[in-house]
């Protein structure tokens, strides 16, 4: 047996499913850098981070593009969209390493090391037939960078169950016309189990809770019955609030020396 041979397959089915898992009903993969940030040391990593994006712009980096969400546990995420694991590779600081030197780029990316004990890499996928967003599937919203993560655990076994049950509250949530719009998100490459995350942005926290307390009025006894329904068969549940970080996100610019911090 090759064994060098057999990964070499192995790997080039891998990128071709995931590829085509997140072209299939125009589905969008995220390549995601997850940063669980210490308590003492959430100043320091904002700093270092405003410098790697102010390094960017000053150096007009093109090789590499991410917008931030934090959440009020400290984590942060580094989010960029993708089109297939290939993507990953090609997308590198090697641009700003060269523009700025070794021990600049080095002493940088140090200082993000001393603010967290755990990171890491991992694709989650948006799916936009179970996103309800009747005005047009977008990530961004404007005016609204305020963030709920509801996540669900479900193993191999319940996925489908799952799946069904949240095409049924879209169906549903359509059908009364809420405002409460969402993202769905679901597990890619990367990740040890499956999950779902619905994600719904609002202005701020008394905005979400507002709205969130509507939409349980107007779904009434129909919108209870398809939620317990669904979570019959989630194994996990959390919530997570937070707000994107325009302040922190970088996106490759014709003139980025001219783009001033938000």
């Amino acid at each position: 047996m090759n064994l060098k041979l057999n990964i070499s397959g192995f790997l080039i089915a891998l990128i071709m499913s995931i590829t085509a898992f997140a072209q299939e009903g125009s589905n969008q993969a995220f390549w995601i850098h997850e940063d669980q940030v210490k308590p003492s040391m959430m100043s320091e990593y904002m700093k270092t981070s405003k410098d790697l994006v102010e390094a960017c712009k000053k150096n007009n980096v093109k090789d590499i593009q991410w917008s931030v969400a934090s959440m009020d546990d400290g984590t942060f995420l580094s989010i960029t969209p993708i089109k297939d694991l290939a993507d990953i590779q090609n997308m590198n600081f090697s641009d700003l390493r060269e523009k700025v030197g070794d021990d600049t780029f080095n002493k940088m990316f140090e200082n993000f090391n001393k603010c967290y004990d755990n990171h890491g890499d991992y694709v989650t996928v948006l799916v936009p037939s179970l996103s309800y967003m009747p005005d047009g599937l977008s990530t961004t919203t404007p005016g609204k960078e305020y963030r709920v993560w509801h996540r669900m655990d479900v193993t191999p076994a319940n996925m489908q169950k799952v799946q069904s049950k949240m095409k049924e509250l879209k169906d549903l949530f359509a059908s009364k016309n809420s405002k409460m719009h969402y993202r769905i998100y679901r597990s890619g490459f990367g990740n040890v189990g499956d999950y779902f995350v619905a994600v719904i942005s609002a202005e701020d926290a008394m905005d979400y809770d507002r709205m969130s307390a509507e939409n349980d009025k107007l779904m009434g006894q129909e919108g209870q019955k398809l939620f317990d329904e669904m979570f019959e068969y989630v194994d996990a549940y959390s919530v997570k609030r937070g707000s994107m970080r325009p302040d922190l996100s970088y996106q490759a610019s014709a003139d980025n020396t001219n783009i001033a911090k938000d």
